[in-house]
């Protein structure tokens, strides 16, 4: 843990529990009841066509900020939505003492299609360091967390935490990821498509919330992102690390959600991450 984590106090329990509690309560009366259920005018586009934001999104994110900042009076609050609407709260986020950031719809473009494949992400960071994790799963009111150096569990009402264990990996030719490959700058598509074969399977589930789930869980070995969004991924790095994992964008730099320009890899151990860098030394 770096010395800046250890000068910050942690989230205590009461504080996780809140964070948890809340995200289950505004999933389940916000979230859910849209699934399947949206009408034309409650989806628009942001960025592209295919990026979308909901009713949903927007109702869960005012509802959980609203929540953080009467709880964590000094944090900075960071949402996807609200950044859309004002880049420069990432900076502001990213050099934060304590930081928290949601992603409410994670997976909009599958929850808008009826897919339920989906989550609420929530992130907490010391200067841009995450320090606290959580993937939820609205669906099956399951969730993922991990704060500081602890083990991630897997968790759900009515049953004890499950501890989570990262893959083995193994040669190239047998590792399975997540790589955005249409995310990714246009200059590079084509070289890493052409180096996609050498893999056992490469795909996306469109929603980093159960990507980062599977790959803790140990279902998959690696996952590479060259969108950089921290409400994608600071949660989601720090479960797969304290499952076993490793997390350094391609070029060697650890994870921070100041930085904005490179390829974010997420591996199962140190073995897979230096097998899948080498093959993508293009990237650096």
């Amino acid at each position: 843990m770096s010395q800046d984590h250890k000068q910050h106090p942690s989230l205590s329990q009461d504080q996780q529990d809140l964070l948890i509690a809340t995200v289950r309560e505004v999933a389940r009366e916000e979230i859910l009841p849209r699934f399947r259920n949206l009408a034309a005018g409650d989806i628009r586009s942001k960025t592209k066509p295919d990026d979308l934001v909901t009713e949903a999104d927007l109702a869960a994110e005012a509802r959980i900020a609203a929540v953080l900042r009467e709880a964590f009076s000094e944090a900075m609050i960071l949402g996807e939505e609200a950044a859309s609407a004002d880049p420069t709260l990432r900076a502001k986020a990213a050099g934060a003492d304590l930081a928290l950031i949601i992603d409410p719809v994670d997976g909009t473009w599958n929850f808008a299609n009826g897919l339920a494949v989906f989550g609420v992400i929530l992130a907490a960071t010391v200067r841009g360091k995450p320090v606290f994790g959580l993937l939820y799963d609205v669906v099956m009111d399951d969730w993922v967390v991990t704060h500081d150096a602890a083990p991630s569990v897997l968790a759900r009402d009515g049953m004890p935490p499950l501890p989570l264990q990262t893959a083995t990996g193994g040669p190239l030719d047998t590792l399975t990821g997540y790589v955005h490959l249409y995310l990714m700058e246009k200059s590079v598509q084509a070289q890493m498509a052409a180096a996609l074969p050498s893999f056992n399977r490469t795909f996306m589930l469109r929603c980093s919330c159960h990507e980062y789930r599977l790959l803790a869980q140990g279902a998959v070995d690696f996952c590479l992102s060259g969108m950089l969004n921290p409400w994608d991924h600071a949660a989601g790095v720090l479960a797969v690390q304290n499952a076993g994992g490793v997390a350094r964008f391609i070029d060697g730099r650890d994870y921070d959600t100041a930085i904005t320009k490179g390829y974010l890899l997420t591996a199962a151990n140190e073995q897979v991450w230096q097998e899948v860098a080498a093959h993508l030394a293009f990237l650096k």
